[in-house]
């Protein structure tokens, strides 16, 4: 059928959920534009549904492990059709924040001080004087701020990183950087604007993305100057253009005494109703069911 498009949605990380209501607004979207839509659950024998039904192009909705990390990236292009976001190399590197940041520093983009632990490591943060409390201390490869610990001492060190050594073999360890949390969308290669956070809660983490009794204050555009408002748009289009990006992608930025600090780069942002870059598309005068219909002929496009 020359217009069906399969939107591939739930799988089997921590963000299934989430992805289920990504997936379930993207499919509503695409039904207004005219598609065919066929919603298939990314696990099991999930492959031969799409080879059965032939579609056009893959909508894919997952999020966190096996969606956009590059597996099911590999697996679509395998099987030779094409699929929305980023291909299976810039999946991979975007959602390793260890990898991603050598590439963010190589292009001269500014991220917080960081390093990393193997499981089970034992360290005195004091005593070696590595980084100073507070401090972040999160995996390497999770999604939707999942496991992310802010630790004011050491004592809070040692408890969060028990809980997530009985998940993760790698764990990431960077400077607390305060300030305003600015996010930018990109769509194609250019940046469509910022949007401010302004969270309740002690950062944007995964209640405050997903819930909306965590009432995480929206600022479009951001509190910025100008020139500001300009530099960040300019660094997430070139993070974006570092991993080689396709498709859209979000920036998280920390905006810290006029600095801009990158936290990372998505490259499959949410799509709920609480999403950021469809709330910066509409700003920009780009509907959900436009900005859903761009993203199917772009992966149409650039397979």
């Amino acid at each position: 059928m020359k217009n069906l498009v399969v939107v591939l949605m739930g799988g089997i990380s921590g963000e299934r959920e989430i992805s289920f209501l990504s997936g379930k607004a993207c499919s509503r979207a695409l039904a207004k534009k005219g598609y065919k839509v066929k919603e298939i659950d990314a696990k099991g024998s999930f492959v031969e549904k799409i080879k059965k039904i032939k579609p056009i192009a893959v909508f894919n909705a997952l999020h966190g492990k096996y969606g956009e990390d590059g597996f099911v990236q590999a697996i679509l292009e395998s099987i030779k059709i094409p699929y929305t976001h980023s291909g299976v190399l810039s999946s991979s590197l975007a959602m390793d924040k260890v990898e991603s940041r050598i590439i963010f520093k190589k292009n001269k983009i500014r991220v917080p001080r960081y390093f990393l632990i193997e499981k089970n490591q034992k360290i005195n943060l004091e005593k070696k004087r590595i980084i100073k409390f507070p401090l972040v201390i999160k995996p390497v490869n999770e999604g939707s701020s999942l496991g992310v610990f802010i630790c004011k001492n050491q004592t809070q060190f040692n408890n969060n990183l028990k809980k997530l050594n009985k998940r993760y073999n790698k764990i990431l360890v960077e400077k607390y950087i305060p300030g305003q949390e600015i996010q930018v969308a990109v769509m194609g290669s250019k940046a469509l604007g910022a949007i401010e956070l302004i969270p309740k809660r002690k950062f944007y983490d995964y209640t405050a993305k997903y819930s909306s009794k965590a009432k995480t204050k929206h600022v479009m555009p951001a509190q910025i100057s100008k020139e500001k408002y300009k530099e960040v748009l300019f660094l997430a289009e070139k993070a974006h253009r570092s991993l080689r990006c396709k498709g859209i992608t979000r920036s998280d930025f920390r905006f810290y005494k006029n600095k801009f600090y990158l936290l990372e780069t998505n490259t499959q942002p949410g799509m709920t109703k609480l999403s950021l870059v469809p709330e910066i598309a509409k700003y920009c005068n780009i509907s959900f069911e436009d900005l859903v219909a761009w993203i199917v002929k772009d992966a149409s496009n650039n397979r």
